[in-house]
């Protein structure tokens, strides 16, 4: 164990957007082929080419190879669509709803199955980021060390509670930023897919012995509850 913890940074919200929309587009793409890729730049455009670019732009900065610049014409010539005061939170919301819509309106159940695996290898990506945040400072990716390692940001735009029981954490979620943009936009139907399947794959990623109970949505029960169960001994 090393004596002083190394103080990695949460990775930028822009980044992460960037992240999730390559992981997306690649699974849309995978399953629909050209008529997919007409579909996200739909959603793109819909979003608004000159939101998407900022936080294309900024995920460069951060760092992040992603696919966003590919959907965003170059002399696009458009105003934001979006307050700047509204954040990446919400942004990141926005843009997951919007292509999500494009996609679930052409493809239905088999859209909808498509985003939710976009969401799932994004998940488990981050996970295995969040296991190396372990590594880095000698930690194994037991139970105790997932939520201390996270990779994303925790703003004060999210209330939660949060237990350490045998065996498991619970966590309970009363406000969050995300489902509270998909439910002012009445994108509940949209934003579900990304809810479903996020912190189960996180998890995953981490350690692939982590099972997790997501029983309670904030979009459908007004709040989100989680149970992630790993066994002490269940590490690398």
């Amino acid at each position: 164990m090393n004596e002083t913890k190394i103080n990695i940074p949460p990775l930028s919200m822009d980044g992460i957007t960037a992240k999730l929309f390559t992981h997306v587009e690649k699974s849309v793409i995978q399953d629909f082929g050209q008529e997919g890729k007409k579909l996200i730049e739909q959603g793109v455009e819909n979003f608004g080419y000159k939101d998407a670019e900022e936080i294309a732009k900024q995920a460069t900065v951060d760092g992040i190879n992603h696919r966003l610049f590919s959907y965003i014409p170059r002399n696009h010539r458009a105003d934001r669509n979006y307050d700047e005061n509204l954040t990446i939170y919400a942004l990141m919301a926005k843009l997951f709803a919007q292509i999500a819509k494009a996609v679930v309106a052409q493809f239905g159940e088999k859209g909808k199955d498509a985003i939710r695996e976009g969401v799932r290898t994004f998940g488990e990506e981050r996970g295995r980021g969040i296991a190396q945040r372990a590594r880095a400072n000698g930690e194994n990716n037991a139970r105790e060390n997932y939520l201390t390692n996270y990779d994303m940001p925790r703003s004060e735009l999210f209330t939660f509670s949060t237990e350490y029981k045998e065996g498991e954490i619970e966590q309970n979620f009363t406000v969050c930023p995300f489902g509270q943009q998909w439910a002012d936009d009445s994108m509940h139907e949209y934003g579900i897919l990304y809810c479903q399947m996020i912190d189960p794959a996180v998890a995953k990623g981490f350690n692939p012995n982590f099972e997790v109970e997501h029983d309670q949505y904030i979009l459908r029960e007004g709040n989100c509850h989680f149970r992630f169960k790993l066994k002490d001994e269940d590490h690398d």
